[in-house]
């Protein structure tokens, strides 16, 4: 048989398409010739062409065996490799290739994108420059690299790459959303719309357009548009889990919480194993109360990719609502692993260590760390506006939250911000809220300058600050959810001063001041804290219930023959040695019962088991779920009085529990968030429902469950007591705070007055030199 006329035959059938002859052909040559390298990579070809790829790849890698130096034979196992998806192994055959054949744009263009996919972008880069150096105006190559450009974080580059590839092939709609993707990354949402909008009126079924251009429109804060262009995608491509994703993403927005969950859970259908929307339906189980379903949904998720890192951030998040602390920092560790330059992540780690440590120091070494890995970078002084040093001057006074709308911070910024003296500050107000509410629309009626912040990024609020010429910056979030930070990094303004969220450390070099009490931070407690401490001569919090409803009912052991301790507290309160307490006070009043606040489910039988550890049997425990505030304030109706959390205390929830009636024993401890018991009950003279150890507490809670004329006495007046207090007496709390804030101003005076000074005499040095 002549072996090299059998094969040329074969070839002109494949060429001129007979498969079935072409395919005779070749294996008529193999079965002369079993290792002919050349037979091998035709057949592999045609097994390729007819998508019989395990056999392809048996075909092509054979050939590329018997002569490992024919690039064609490695482009050929490349293309084999791809179409498995095998992408390393492709870019490394696709690299022999290269080296066999150096002029190849095929082969460097080929060697691009299985780098792409394989997720190696900077690889990816250098191989279609490669590409480019040989044939310059591709622009399919000008295209993947503006792509991989943009996905590394060069939007720059990408968009200079882009516009080029768009420039020499204007009827591709690739490079036209590529580059509307890169100009919504740069933030330029009004020109990514344009050129969408324009792709839309030639292309009007591209379900692409449609999705990229609802990303625009939300990022112009137009949710409705964008949701509409979102159904648009889904329509024109059904199962399209990124539209369906990003769809429930809008309705959490606007507050549609269970169109947002079907939208996510039809995205789950499309795409069973998609991570995004599994950890977006994770989160919003878990607002919705549904921790076991939270807790199983974004386990479900890191069985799909155990290295997603905001799996792990988010399921911290859940156990941290129950009460599993240890579980939960080990989560935000392994998250931090993974991805080490999550701000938000590492906050959480910072401010969770509050609830399980008794003392200052581990939560302000983590806070630091927070500081040198994230602000200290930001850190530096950019001229803004040029600043009035006059000591006296009325001073300009900015607040910066994501909680200005019905929640509990509002129960203490509207009291402050409704008794601002108008002459002495004028108040802005940086809102990052993610939908205005009747709160809302209250605390912008108390401020003088009202700013909706959520759309801007770090850089572009701090340049508004800036602009707005803000003497004192007030963080009012520090490591809580939403919060800035990273604006208070850059210094926008000359002082700033962190207060409400918690009475601890933000860790900050950025942060000048932290306000606090004299009950919460006593002589010595200075070095907890990277900030300077102004202690408010009062108290840390002055307090509005928003209500009078309900009132205050009759004392419920009276009708009920036995007590009813309780604590509303969030379960991450819910510590070992606060069990241990509780469970001592339980076993010294045999009788009462307990009332404590957590979801159902496991969580809430796990707590049951823990309680029934320290002696606490669950026949003694009743629950009530997280409510709407109306509803969780009535639950107060069922309490005696309350027990406190160590070593984080009750703030907000025990303020609460005093207005309806209820006493609340606490535990002093070592640290500023384990003080505020402490704090609030010296502003109504009940020092001795304070202990300052274990059994000082118990002593207390047993002296005051015994006594029921003095629960009496104090279910009644309790109300009348608070109000005439200086917990809530806010035009005493405001002065308060301006005279700290005049304190911080005329500090900043005179340390700018010296530096002017110095300079001066420097300068004037210089000249005698």
């Amino acid at each position: 048989m002549d072996v090299d006329r059998a094969l040329e035959t074969a070839t002109e059938a494949h060429r001129a398409g007979d498969l079935a002859e072409a395919r005779r052909g070749y294996g008529e040559v193999l079965a002369a010739a079993p290792a002919h390298p050349l037979a091998q990579f035709r057949l592999g070809l045609l097994e390729l062409q007819e998508q019989r790829l395990d056999s392809a790849l048996e075909r092509l890698s054979g050939a590329a065996a018997a002569d490992p130096g024919n690039s064609r034979y490695q482009f050929g196992l490349g293309q084999a490799l791809q179409s498995l998806e095998r992408w390393d192994e492709a870019a490394e055959a696709y690299r022999r290739a290269v080296r066999g054949e150096p002029a190849s744009f095929d082969a460097h263009f080929a060697l691009g994108a299985a780098l792409q996919r394989a997720g190696r972008p900077a690889q990816a880069a250098a191989a279609y420059r490669e590409a480019l150096a040989l044939k310059a105006d591709d622009p399919a190559a000008l295209g993947n690299l503006g792509a991989v450009l943009r996905e590394s974080g060069d939007v720059d580059g990408a968009i200079e790459r882009l516009k080029a590839a768009a420039l020499i092939e204007p009827g591709s709609a690739a490079h036209t959303v590529n580059l509307a993707i890169a100009f919504c990354q740069r933030r330029e949402f009004a020109q990514a719309e344009s050129l969408l909008r324009a792709l839309q009126a030639r292309a009007p079924a591209h379900a692409e357009a449609a999705f990229n251009l609802g990303n625009a429109l939300r990022g112009l804060g137009r949710p409705q548009d964008a949701l509409a262009q979102y159904r648009r995608a889904a329509e024109l491509r059904p199962g399209y889990a990124e539209a369906l994703n990003n769809m429930g993403n809008v309705h959490k927005e606007l507050g549609d919480l269970s169109a947002a969950m079907a939208a996510f859970e039809a995205a789950l259908l499309a795409r069973p194993d998609y991570v995004v929307a599994i950890n977006n339906a994770g989160c919003l189980l878990r607002t919705l109360g549904r921790s076991d379903e939270a807790e199983d949904m974004l386990r479900r998720g890191l069985a799909v990719d155990p290295r997603h890192a905001a799996l792990h951030d988010n399921l911290g998040n859940v156990l941290k609502d129950a009460g599993a602390l240890e579980e939960a920092i080990a989560c935000y560790r392994r998250s931090l692993e993974i991805d080490p330059n999550n701000p938000a992540t590492h906050g959480n780690l910072a401010y969770t260590l509050s609830f399980r440590s008794s003392e200052a120091r581990p939560i302000r070494e983590e806070c630091a760390r927070w500081n040198t890995r994230f602000a200290a970078p930001l850190a530096r002084r950019e001229p803004g506006a040029a600043h009035d040093l006059s000591p006296d001057r009325r001073l300009k006074v900015g607040y910066v939250s994501p909680d200005f709308r019905d929640h509990c911070q509002a129960l203490f910024t509207l009291p402050l911000l409704a008794h601002h003296d108008p002459a002495a500050v004028e108040v802005y107000c940086y809102s990052s809220a993610e939908r205005a509410d009747e709160i809302t629309r209250r605390i912008a009626q108390c401020a003088q300058v009202w700013r909706d912040v959520r759309p801007l990024d770090d850089t572009e609020l701090c340049r508004l600050i800036r602009g707005d010429g803000i003497d004192i910056l007030v963080d009012l979030t520090m490591h809580m959810a939403g919060g800035r930070p990273l604006v208070f990094a850059r210094n926008p303004a000359p002082v700033q001063i962190a207060w409400l969220a918690y009475p601890g450390t933000t860790g900050m070099d950025a942060i000048d001041y932290r306000l606090s009490d004299p009950r919460l931070d006593p002589v010595g407690y200075d070095d907890h804290y990277t900030e300077k401490t102004l202690r408010l001569p009062d108290s840390f919090w002055c307090y509005d219930p928003l209500t009078d409803v309900p009132g205050v009912n009759a004392l419920p052991a009276a009708k009920r023959g036995y007590l009813t301790l309780g604590c509303l507290n969030n379960p991450c309160k819910l510590t070992e040695h606060t069990l241990d307490l509780w469970g001592r006070a339980m076993r010294a009043l045999a009788d009462a019962r307990l009332k404590l606040m957590a979801p159902p489910g496991r969580h809430r039988q796990r707590l049951l088991a823990r309680l029934a550890a320290h002696g606490v049997a669950a026949e003694r425990v009743s629950f009530v779920e997280f409510r709407p505030r109306g509803e969780y304030l009535r639950s107060y109706h069922d309490i005696d009085f309350g027990l406190d959390t160590f070593p984080y205390n009750g703030h907000t929830t025990s303020l609460d529990a005093l207005w309806m009636g209820v006493p609340t024993v606490t535990r002093v401890g070592a640290t500023s968030v384990g003080r505020a018991g402490l704090s609030q009950l010296y502003q109504l003279d009940l020092l001795d429902l304070t202990a300052e150890s274990d059994d000082a507490f118990v002593a207390a809670a047993e002296a005051l469950g015994r006594d029921l004329p003095r629960l009496e006495t104090l279910r009644r007046s309790l109300r009348e007591r608070v109000a005439r207090s200086p917990l809530m007496d806010g035009a005493r709390f405001a002065k308060n705070i301006e005279r700290a804030f005049r304190h911080a101003w005329v500090a900043h005076c005179d340390s700018a007055a010296r530096a002017r000074a110095i300079t001066s005499a420097t300068a004037a040095v210089s000249r005698l030199a």
